[in-house]
């Protein structure tokens, strides 16, 4: 049985109310008493309950936390940045994963609000209008990362995808490149479209036309489409001699496919990335990827809603706060100069 205030209170031979007072500094209590009750409660291995002391303070110290997957490294790492800033705060978290599943997502909202968090943090690029108004009635600061629907909410920490995008292909051009496909994931929402956007900028600013069919998105992010992108694009009459990737889950698929059906990353084809995920440098050979400063980005969400939590007043009364962060490309072994035909 965990060890409570009146356990102490009988060993100790005091009331349990100057147990109490001695675990929260009482100024009424001489400091011996105190340090004498902390020591014995130490002891004795009490553990403070977080929810009973939430009745009596109205507060929860959770934040919610709502990502489309934990099992993905991207928002495993996002995940790990908010904890750091986190840490010391005395604040936990509530996670939960959506699974991109419109119900669950549903769910996820009624269980924060029951939950009575006093922040939620979005990592799910799919909430939209009908998940922003239930995310109002819970009543707390939201802070959202990387939606395609942040125009909705006030504080929003996005990463600049278009310029990575841009950067990737431009690495490729300088290499050589000229037929460059680009390998996307059609239900990422405006993540997508803007990674579209940079390499149709870099394309054009490089004098180059796109062929429509250069262009091609899977289902999803994960390794199982990026190998059914690399066999769309290897059955193409024109094959591009790099393609870009949505992201590096989709890389790995697709550098996987193009090495089984017996071409060589990157002799005969280039592959490029995008987040920098923990796998991208062990694979054979290495990832090019753009590195998304991931950790930084979780860390900007916590901050901000430990603003919001830390001054109520700043939500009603400021600007909406939108920070756009910039990561850097890493060149690595799945890039090389087009090879002469």
């Amino acid at each position: 049985m965990p060890v409570t205030i009146k356990d102490i209170a009988r060993s100790a031979g005091v009331s349990h109310t100057t147990v109490s007072r001695a675990l929260r500094d009482h100024p009424a209590l001489a400091p011996a008493t105190i340090d004498r009750i902390k020591t014995l409660a130490d002891t004795m291995g009490y553990i403070p309950s977080a929810a009973a002391r939430g009745l009596k303070t109205h507060r929860s110290n959770t934040l919610g936390v709502i990502l489309s997957s934990i099992d993905d490294p991207y928002y495993s790492e996002i995940l790990q940045g908010i904890e750091d800033e986190l840490r010391g705060t005395g604040i936990s978290l509530f996670v939960a994963a959506t699974h991109r599943d419109p119900e669950i997502e549903r769910s996820i909202v009624r269980l924060l609000g029951e939950q009575r968090v006093e922040g939620v943090i979005v990592g799910s690029t799919q909430f939209n209008t009908s998940h922003h108004r239930m995310l109002q009635q819970v009543g707390v600061p939201v802070a959202v990362i990387n939606n395609q629907a942040a125009e909705l909410y006030r504080y929003s920490i996005y990463h600049d995808d278009e310029y990575g995008s841009r950067t990737v292909t431009e690495h490729l051009i300088g290499l050589g490149h000229r037929q460059i496909g680009f390998l996307g994931n059609q239900f990422s929402g405006k993540t997508n479209d803007d990674r579209v956007l940079g390499y149709m900028h870099a394309m054009q600013s490089a004098g180059m036309d796109v062929a429509p069919e250069w262009i091609h998105l899977e289902a999803n992010g994960t390794p199982e489409a990026g190998a059914e992108g690399a066999k769309y694009f290897l059955a193409l009459h024109n094959l591009p001699t790099a393609i870009v990737c949505f992201n590096d889950m989709m890389a790995i698929g697709c550098l996987h496919q193009i090495q089984q059906s017996g071409l060589n990353v990157p002799r005969d084809i280039s592959i490029t990335g995008f987040d920098n995920i923990q796998f991208s440098e062990y694979t054979n050979p290495p990832l090019t990827t753009f590195d998304q400063p991931k950790r930084e980005i979780g860390a900007a969400a916590a901050r901000m809603l430990l603003d919001l939590l830390h001054c109520p007043e700043v939500e009603s009364n400021s600007q909406p706060k939108i920070i756009m962060l910039q990561g850097h490309l890493l060149t690595r072994g799945t890039t090389a100069p087009r090879k002469n035909t």
